[in-house]
């Protein structure tokens, strides 16, 4: 069986975010895996997502010393996914891999993410198996975290949150990203058909600059994850994720309004007395409002962006990149 042909071009996608401590060093570390493939074409996308640290002017030192370097320049920050989405959409490789700042994913593993493409995978997914992070804030969370997003989206990966991933270009530039689902592509695009897979990769400790996540990313991943489980599920079928709501509803108050009306036949406690039926009412209506408003505003902006092909982000200077 004769060996696979080596990938022919290659884009690396960096969002940046006030890393001024890594970006020579993480550029010097890319190069180095270049160099090592003539046969390999790679061009390396850094977006910095508003910084305020020295980060835009090495980014433009880096740009202007060599031609696989694309720097863009957000005019705000508006989020690693914006930043991801903006360097995937300019990437002209036929494997694109974004990956994280800080130098905590290593260069080094691009190989093996380049192999199983080879093998015929068009998505690789990173796990960082021993990860360098702390317990209570990042590591507990995080697996709680992948095992929810498992177990809803069916597609089974140890480690959603690492950046460091692979993915044929023309399966992931049909994906729009908003919000944090950046790190729910391989749910994606295992729903479309995708073959995905997973390998563990190095993850380094941090030795420059500091952790940009906290614990309140969790929520908002989770949030995501729901708006997600409904675009994926409902999306054609809203009637059925909304009654099953309003059924639940339904029962509830009914359930309420039953208790309440024994309290009085039984001489117990009169209606208002009671504070069940006003539970029943405001507290189970505010919650199902407040859910159906979060996921009706997602498909009106989602309609706002697709329908006038807008962008969730302006850009505000690109140096090195022929296509803008």
């Amino acid at each position: 069986m004769s060996e696979p042909l080596p990938v022919a071009s290659v884009s690396i996608v960096v969002p940046v975010f006030n890393e001024e401590g890594n970006l020579r060093l993480l550029n010097e570390e890319l190069k180095a895996q270049a160099n090592a493939r003539p046969e390999t074409r790679f061009e390396f996308i850094f977006i910095d997502d508003g910084s305020r640290d020295a980060s835009r002017s090495i980014l433009r030192e880096l740009a202007g010393a060599d031609k696989r370097v694309t720097a863009i320049f957000f005019n705000r920050n508006y989020g690693q996914t914006a930043a991801m989405s903006c360097g995937i959409s300019l990437a002209t490789g036929d494997v694109i891999i974004p990956m994280d700042a800080d130098l905590q994913n290593d260069p080094a593993d691009i190989p093996l993410f380049l192999k199983k493409i080879q093998e015929g995978f068009d998505c690789v997914s990173g796990w960082r198996k021993n990860r360098k992070d702390d317990l209570v804030v990042r590591k507990l969370p995080s697996w709680i975290a992948n095992s929810l997003i498992s177990w809803l989206t069916r597609v089974h990966l140890h480690d959603y949150g690492c950046s460091m991933k692979a993915y044929r270009r023309e399966m992931i530039q049909e994906v729009a990203l908003y919000g944090e689902m950046h790190r729910f592509i391989p749910a994606y695009a295992a729903w479309s058909g995708a073959k995905v897979t997973e390998i563990v990769v190095n993850h380094r400790p941090r030795v420059h600059g500091t952790s940009k996540y906290g614990l309140s990313r969790i929520f908002k991943v989770l949030l995501d994850l729901v708006v997600i489980k409904f675009l994926t599920v409902y999306f054609n079928k809203p009637m059925h994720f909304f009654g099953t709501i309003g059924f639940m509803s339904f029962g509830l108050g009914l359930l309420a309004e039953l208790a309440a009306v024994v309290y009085k036949i039984s001489g117990l406690k009169d209606f208002v007395q009671t504070p069940l039926p006003v539970i029943g009412a405001v507290f189970l209506i505010v919650g199902v409002q407040c859910i159906l408003f979060g996921l009706i505003a997602e498909v009106l902006m989602r309609t706002y962006y697709e329908a006038q092909g807008r962008k969730p982000y302006v850009i505000k200077e690109c140096i090195g990149h022929e296509q803008i």
